[in-house]
Formats: C-alpha cells, structure tokens, sequence
C-alpha cells in the first residue's frame, strides 16, 4: 500500500510552498526591528522599540497557512488503492454457448446430455444473480438466442426452447460460434467469460482457441462420458448406423485434453453435482477481477476526506475580531466545489444527475421511477417500455433517425397489434442496416401477424355482408397512433422476445433459418 502511495493531481502541492512563503512574508512584516534596523542606528534602535512578549499561542497567519496547506493536500487526491467506477458492473458479462448438434441428445447422461447443459445453465445464473448473461447456440452454424441481459426467467423460457431441430445447418463450427459469440461481446465495456458447453470440439476448431487475442476468458465444460451413449433422434427413435446398429455417442476427453494444452482456454468436464458450476462461476469472478485490476479500474481518491478537518478549521476564521473571515470561506469553496466534487457526486442523491438516478432505478427494476428520472429520451423510452407503456415509449423514443431508433419503434407497434406501422419502421431500419438479422426476422413476423389480421378482417366483412339495412356497424380499424420516429439506443434485442405472441422455438427457427440463409 505504501509503495503505491501517490497524488493524483501533484502540481496542487505547490499549495503548501504558498503558505510557507505567506507565513515567511507576514512574519517578516511584523519584524519590527528588521523592518527599521537600515534606517536607525541600532544604539538608538534598542530604546524606540517596545518589545512584547511573545505568545505561545498559534497566530491567524498560521492557521490560514495550515488552510491553505491542508487543502492544496486535499486537491492533489492522495491515493494508494484503486476501485471500480460508478455505475461498471460488479459481475463479469458470461456468454453462453450451447452445441445443439445431434449427439447432444445422446443418453449416457441422464436424461440427455443437452438437458443437464440446461441444467447446469439455470444453475450458473442462480449463482450470479443480478449479472448478465447472452445466450447462443450452434451446429453447423451459429446463432445469438438472447443479448446480455439479466432477466433470468427470460433466458429459463428461450433456453427450454433450444434443441437440434433448430439448427439450419447440419454439423459443428465451434470457431464460427467463438466468432459470433466475440462480435456480439465487441462493444462492452467490461471483461467476460465466453463459455461452451459441449460434448466435444473439432480439431478444426483449435486455431481459432489457441490464436484468440480477445479479452474474454475461454471456457469448456464437456458434456458426456467416454463410454458414450445412444442418441435419440425422437419419441423412442434413436440414431443408427448403416447396419442399423444404434450409434454411440462417445465424449473425446482426449480432445478437450490437446485444446487446453494447445490454447489458453480453460476446460472441465460435466460432474454429477456443483463442482463444475462452483468451478466455473469462481474462474468467472477471478478473470474478471484481474482483468478489472488491468483497465477498468481507477485510482481512489482520498483528498475529500480531508474536507471535514478543512470546514473545521474554516470555522476558526470566523471568530470575532478577526479580519481574515473571508479568506476561510474562500478555501472551503475552493475544496469543496474543486477537484473533489466528482467524488461527492458517490455521495448520495441530492449529487446524481437526473440520468444517474435513472439508471440506478433502471438497475434495480424500479422501471417507473427510472421513466421519471431519465432526461436521456433514449433510456426514457427504454424505462416506460419496461412499465407497458408503449404509447409513451414511442413518443419518447421519436426522437432519433437511427436504425435502432426505428426498430424499437416497431417493436413498440407490434405490442400494441400495429403490424402494419411496424413493417414500415422495420423497412426504415434495414435501410439503414441491411445485414441486421434480428430486424429481419422481425419484419417476417409483422408481416405474417399483418396478414393474419387482414385475414380476420375479410372474414368480418364477409359475415357483416348479410346485415340488415337497418343496422348500424362502426369500423374502428382505422390506423391509430402518430406518426413518428423511435429511437432506442439503450433499448436490447431481449425486450422485442416479449412482443410476439408466438412460441420461442418457432420465433428462434425462423430467426437462425434467415440468418443461415443471410450468411449463404
């Protein structure tokens, strides 16, 4: 601690030289003796001075020199250990990837060895409460399931969804989902962890683990056993070979044994209780707090400690008599309103700004009171989302031209069965964006909902055809709403999963076909 003991800002040291100067300067003006001692003869010096006594007591110049001593030290920021800034997350982000080829169902793990992944999954997030988690998954090619998120119940409903049928594309590309799961984690802030979950990786594959230069931790938890099992293709179907021998499934330990040597990806296999998932949220935690330690961390700073002792003696100035008060309530303003201040914004509310407070809401699921706070009309949107809202999100959110801006528009227009309007904003996003598989996947789920209600709509017609004359029929299908624009920048993919009243596995067969189709 002491090796490490420095200031933040050192040229505020100068200050202490100051007082020096100041209590030399004063002291020398009250020396009367040095004052006339050029111009009268020192015999007759002796009878014209009259000395005083000396008092054992502090001066003013002294106190206001230890003010201003006191507080240069104060602005300097002294410091020896380092934390985290306001408002970084405590919990490394962990990407989850799960091998949805074949043999993931295979038996020699009861009841498959895809089911105890989903297992050790719920299990992993019980444990990191609060911290975010992606979902992906992946075969012959790869696919995000969720964003970072840290809604729990959210990811248990889109993982129960996962299985082999899914996937577009036959075979395994563990390098491919290493690829997607790095570009989805490019634009966070802090460290991760990208974990597989698989029941074993290509020899192809061990390149791209053992030139990996990202920032996040590697990951394998092997899922299997080496006597393998049979794989179930269906309802009592299992997988066979040409001669109608049922396959076995074996895990290749001596694989997963040459990736770990071969690369710096840390590797386990499955274990029948919460050894691996105690293994694997500590080697979680531990990445991250020494990555932490490298980039995202700051120096602490100590000097507004010393604002109590400096108010203190601020106090002293004040007395009666004293011609000096002002200078006292100059320094507190100096300290207090200086450098220091963006340490007494951590202090409590009344220092947040309104966005701050938002966000702190935000965090803790206080959804409404963060609409209230946030003046960003991003975040704002994002928070009367949250709340179902919609209405309002969208009139906070049209603000923005971006791609995102119109997307989460739509997202909010299909919540409110407006699939018409959010086809169009869909269309405006990828515009802007013609790659973004996520907007296009969307887009065909408007439309189809749009072609299902025109549907409904012509039925109505045709029964309303055979009304008597008589009768009064009012249309309240006219387009409702205004026109506007939607941003949504701190919006995330995981609030467009609740909008569709469709189920998570059709929503991620339709996702992962387009996209494979899109990569083609």
């Amino acid at each position: 601690m002491i090796s490490e003991f420095h200031f933040l800002r050192p040229w505020w040291l100068l200050a202490i030289a100051a007082a020096l100067l100041l209590v030399w300067l004063l002291g020398r003006q009250s020396n009367m003796r040095a004052r006339w001692q050029n111009l009268i003869a020192p015999n007759l010096l002796d009878h014209l001075l009259i000395e005083r006594g000396r008092s054992g007591g502090l001066r003013p110049v002294h106190l206001i020199a230890g003010l201003i001593a006191l507080s240069g030290i104060a602005a300097a920021g002294p410091t020896w250990e380092r934390e985290r800034p306001p408002f970084v997350e405590d919990t490394a982000p962990l990407a989850i990837a799960i091998d949805l080829g074949p043999t993931m169902n295979a038996t020699d793990i009861t009841p498959t060895r895809l089911e105890r992944a989903k297992l050790k999954v719920q299990d992993i997030m019980a444990r990191r409460k609060g911290a975010r988690t992606a979902l992906f998954a992946y075969a012959g090619s790869a696919h995000m399931v969720l964003p970072l998120t840290d809604d729990a119940a959210l990811v248990a409903t889109y993982l129960a969804a996962l299985s082999p049928a899914l996937m577009p594309v036959p075979g395994k590309d563990t390098a491919k989902a290493l690829e997607t799961v790095e570009t989805a984690l490019a634009d966070e802030t802090a460290p991760g962890t990208i974990l597989f979950l698989t029941d074993g990786v290509e020899r192809a594959a061990f390149a791209a683990f053992s030139d990996y230069k990202g920032r996040n931790d590697l990951m394998v938890l092997g899922i299997g056993t080496p006597e393998g099992g049979s794989v179930r293709t269906g309802s009592g179907e299992y997988l066979t070979d040409s001669s109608g021998a049922r396959v076995q499934a074996r895990l290749d330990v001596d694989g997963l044994k040459a990736l770990q040597s071969s690369s710096s990806a840390q590797v386990a296999t499955v274990t029948l209780d919460d050894g691996d998932v105690d293994w694997i949220v500590r080697r979680i935690q531990t990445s991250f707090t020494q990555k932490s330690e490298e980039g995202l961390t700051r120096w602490r700073d100590f000097g507004w400690y010393l604002t109590l002792p400096i108010a203190i003696l601020c106090t002293l100035t004040f007395r009666r008599g004293s011609k000096i008060h002002w200078l006292g309530a100059a320094v507190l303003a100096v300290v207090v309103g200086g450098p220091i201040r963006a340490e007494a914004a951590d202090l409590g509310n009344p220092w947040h700004t309104p966005d701050q407070q938002g966000q702190r809401a935000f965090t803790q699921g206080d959804f409404t009171a963060a609409a209230e706070h946030f003046s960003d009309p991003a975040w704002r949107g994002a928070a009367l989302y949250r709340t179902g809202r919609y209405q309002d999100a969208i009139d906070a959110f049209a603000r923005s031209t971006t791609a995102e801006s119109y997307y989460n528009q739509a997202n909010a227009l299909m919540h409110l069965d407006k699939p018409e309007e959010a086809i169009t904003a869909y269309q405006q996003a990828l515009k802007q964006k013609p790659d973004w598989a996520e907007a296009k996947a969307n887009l065909e789920l408007a439309q189809r909902r749009k072609k299902e209600n025109d549907e409904k709509e012509q039925e109505q017609q045709q029964e309303q055809a055979g009304l008597d004359p008589d009768q009064i029929q009012f249309d309240d299908k006219g387009k409702r709403g205004k026109e506007g624009q939607v941003p949504a920048g701190a919006q995330t993919a995981d609030m467009w999963m609740r909008n569709i009243q469709v189920s998570p596995a059709d929503l991620l067969a339709r996702k992962f076909a387009i996209e494979a189709r899109g990569h083609q």
